[in-house]
């Protein structure tokens, strides 16, 4: 059965891992993590934050996805949304959407949807 997620892989564009280090590990806070020595010939970068697990895989050709997108649980969703808005990346508010969840969506620097929610 399962018990739940090791972690979720969004994908980016050759050569993108200096803007993945910026959005996720400057201003989202994520920790890098170390890739195993066989795949990190592949390109890309880890990330983990909590019990949030996420890797960026390089994908050729890269089409972002616009629709699926990963779900953070964050402690303080005002304060992260003005962080995100203040570095150029608009948020798109759905509260109310989902009873007793705040939360809302917004873009990676490559256009992957991305989703965060305090309960």
């Amino acid at each position: 059965m399962i018990t739940g997620y090791d972690h979720v892989q969004v994908a980016i564009p050759a050569g993108g891992e200096d803007a993945a280090r910026a959005f996720y590990g400057a201003l989202l806070g994520m920790t890098e993590q170390a890739k195993p020595a066989a795949l990190a010939g592949r390109g890309g970068c880890w990330f983990a934050a909590g019990t949030a697990v996420l890797h960026l895989g390089v994908e050729t050709p890269f089409a972002p996805a616009r629709k699926a997108h990963p779900a953070f649980l964050v402690d303080d969703l005002d304060g992260l949304r003005a962080r995100l808005e203040a570095a150029g990346h608009p948020c798109t508010d759905a509260s109310g959407e989902i009873a007793g969840v705040r939360r809302f969506h917004c873009a990676d620097p490559f256009g992957n949807r991305l989703e965060f929610q305090q309960r």
